[in-house]
């Protein structure tokens, strides 16, 4: 009475386990993506460029490229 013929099952935990290698997949691909975009715009990436800049204009000033009051302009701009 309760039996159900027509093999069902078989099909039924396929389309389970296709569903699971999915989900898993999308998960997968959003841990990478995070993961990412962490080593690119990660701790010390972002300010990282203001250090830089004041260094450049500090040897630029020393060497006589720029004057007094450009260095004072880039040092206000940056910080």
């Amino acid at each position: 009475m309760w039996y159900w013929s027509g093999g069902m099952g078989l099909w039924m935990v396929f389309g389970m386990v296709l569903m699971a290698l999915f989900w898993a997949g999308v998960i997968g691909l959003v841990v990478w993506g995070i993961v990412a975009l962490t080593r690119r715009y990660g701790p010390g990436t972002i300010g990282a460029n203001e250090g830089n800049a004041l260094k450049i204009a500090k040897e630029r000033y020393a060497s006589g490229k720029i004057s007094r009051v450009e260095f004072d302009q880039i040092k206000n701009d940056v910080s």
